[in-house]
């Protein structure tokens, strides 16, 4: 890191430990997509936001989370890839050659193997394949999109909710991009058995062959993953991977306004994220990232994480990077060596790029009475100031 960045970084870090807010600038990147969210997968580093938090309509990007459903269940014993599934008539209405939507063409009361349901579904998207599936798992789609949502949580999906295995419309359905990159980050680390499916290029199914409905996997720039997704309402949608030059980028994009959009929004914002950022360390293992005052204890706490920071910084911006270490005012004593206190937030322009929690590494043991009556004075101050 050169001297003008680390002291930029400092200065960021010493002004708002005070409690100063830092200036809000623009984001590095512009795209057409009405929400996006890119990260590093190895260091967590968020490379770029844009209404990451939004609510929308998941459309087919809810098979992500019906698939790790089913990834979860192989996992711990509950199915197994040669276990069969009935088609009903309701898949075959509702998802079928009937719907005249996404389907692998499942003939009415036949039985399929779960290994080429997986296969439907991610490679076809195939709405028939999904609700086989759900049936076959929880006696209805209702309950299985129970299973998927508390399955949701279990997995760090903090606001999506899922009502129905397909991503069909329904007005209980709506995803964020970031929970879209979480889950595609845990496919991808859980189950790397199964998430070669995501870059099959085409499956056959009852004598029909489809194409992996992923423009990406067809640029030959890295792309493994994994789905995507379109409705009236949010318009065209993707989650994708790329693994390329030693790094794996995860990117989750939504409200863009054709096919064509989609595929180059995303291109480009995947090879910008690879191309524009250079790894660095902030801090070291066992490095002190700060010194916090504690109210009635007998000198500062002095904070470190449990390992090194490392984050992806811009190449040709490198000052844009600020932080800030944030905690809940005033740190009281006693304090224990080990506990948590804290949390250091990285920031890229205005996007909040990592946060690492940070912990005491001595005890800080309760001051004599004169300094916590002097403390508690500091405190009175600053409240009414």
């Amino acid at each position: 890191m050169s001297r003008l960045v680390l002291a930029r970084l400092l200065v960021a870090l010493t002004l708002l430990v005070c409690g100063l807010a830092a200036p809000v600038q623009a984001q590095l990147f512009e795209t057409r997509a009405e929400q996006a969210y890119l990260i590093d997968a190895d260091t967590g580093t968020v490379l770029f936001a844009k209404n990451e938090n939004d609510l929308v309509p998941p459309a087919s990007l809810a098979k992500l989370m019906t698939m790790e459903v089913v990834f979860n269940a192989i996992h711990t014993g509950r199915l197994t890839l040669d276990d069969t599934f009935q088609v009903s008539e309701n898949a075959w209405r509702t998802g079928g050659a009937a719907s005249r939507t996404s389907t692998m063409f499942a003939e009415l009361k036949s039985s399929i193997p779960l290994v080429d349901l997986i296969q439907g579904v991610i490679v076809q998207s195939a709405n028939d394949g999904c609700i086989i599936i759900a049936e076959g798992m929880a006696g209805s789609e209702d309950n299985f999109a129970r299973l998927m949502t508390e399955r949701a949580r279990d997995i760090g999906l903090t606001r999506s909710v899922f009502g129905n295995s397909s991503g069909l419309p329904h007005p209980d359905s709506k995803v964020t991009m970031k929970d879209l990159v979480t889950l595609a980050r845990h496919i991808q680390s859980t189950y790397p058995e199964f998430y070669r499916y995501y870059s099959q290029t085409d499956f056959t199914w009852n004598k029909i062959l489809q194409r992996n409905r992923n423009p990406l996997l067809r640029l030959d720039i890295g792309v493994d993953g994994l789905k995507t997704g379109f409705t009236e309402e949010s318009g065209y949608g993707i989650v994708a991977s790329i693994n390329r030059e030693g790094r794996r980028l995860f990117l989750a994009m939504g409200g863009m306004a054709s096919e064509r959009e989609r595929a180059e929004e995303s291109r480009k914002m995947l090879e910008w994220g690879i191309r524009a950022f250079e790894r660095k360390t902030l801090f070291a293992k066992d490095e002190t990232i700060g010194e916090l005052s504690v109210y009635g204890g007998v000198g500062k706490a002095i904070v470190k994480a449990k390992g090194g920071i490392d984050i992806f910084m811009p190449i040709t911006n490198p000052d844009r990077l600020s932080a800030r270490i944030t905690y809940r005012w005033p740190l009281r004593a006693p304090l224990e060596a080990g506990a948590e206190v804290g949390v250091l937030k990285v920031y890229i322009g205005d996007t909040l790029s990592q946060e690492t929690p940070l912990y005491v590494t001595e005890a800080v043991d309760k001051g004599p009475l004169h300094t916590q009556a002097l403390d508690a004075l500091l405190e009175l101050a600053q409240f009414w100031l």
